[in-house]
């Protein structure tokens, strides 16, 4: 990300914790002094409806909301919503997708069927997909919340700022509340970033 602005789009599933990490990355963002807006589209975000968020950040922002084909990032907390929204992705820029499947309300209603392979489907339209299990990773931890920890481990080193960054502001929001999760949360994020970078090393 060299422009002025970098332009994060999280999807998922409500319940994912996708708005939770969205309010992360600009804490550290705004702690970095950078100018941040997001916004986010939850459709009954509680019931696992489907969920979006826009984070852009930069010297300066005018608007949260990412245009069209702009987004450096596409992070997908579910498999069908990141094939979903690969349209946002601007070109060069790269996917970071946890191919766990939560089947959103509307395919449980027969209005869309799931897509069988998301990943390949990714590929086939010239993008860069990193793929892993984030749910796996949350459970081989033992509490599968942190997912989103995971995600954003992911995330880490594709931001103009350090991983450490991220890592700090998001340990912030368990020292004071849940000391007993910062560990677990250190270790949830650097699964993530480690996930990515071994998927990174697989030929394409």
């Amino acid at each position: 990300m060299k422009k002025d602005v970098s332009n994060i789009l999280v999807v998922g599933i409500g319940g994912q914790g996708v708005m939770t990490a969205t309010e992360i990355l600009a804490e550290a963002a705004l702690g970095l002094g950078f100018d941040a807006k997001k916004t986010e589209v939850a459709g009954m975000a509680q019931r696992g409806g489907v969920v979006s968020s826009h984070l852009r950040f930069g010297p300066k922002v005018l608007s949260p909301q990412i245009p069209l084909g702009e987004a450096d990032l596409v992070v997908g907390f579910e498999a069908a919503e990141t094939l979903r929204w690969a349209h946002m992705l601007r070109p060069g820029g790269t996917v970071l997708m946890n191919v766990a499947r939560l089947v959103p309300p509307i395919v449980e209603l027969g209005l869309f069927p799931y897509p069988d392979d998301p990943v390949a489907s990714l590929k086939k339209l010239g993008l860069t997909v990193h793929a892993f299990d984030a749910n796996e990773l949350a459970l081989e931890l033992g509490n599968l919340k942190l997912g989103n920890t995971v995600m954003l481990g992911a995330m880490a080193d594709y931001l103009p700022f350090p991983a450490d960054v991220l890592l700090a502001a998001i340990l912030k929001r368990f020292s004071a509340r849940k000391p007993q999760m910062v560990e677990m949360n250190r270790q949830a994020f650097e699964r993530g970033r480690a996930a990515v970078a071994a998927d990174e090393a697989l030929p394409a």
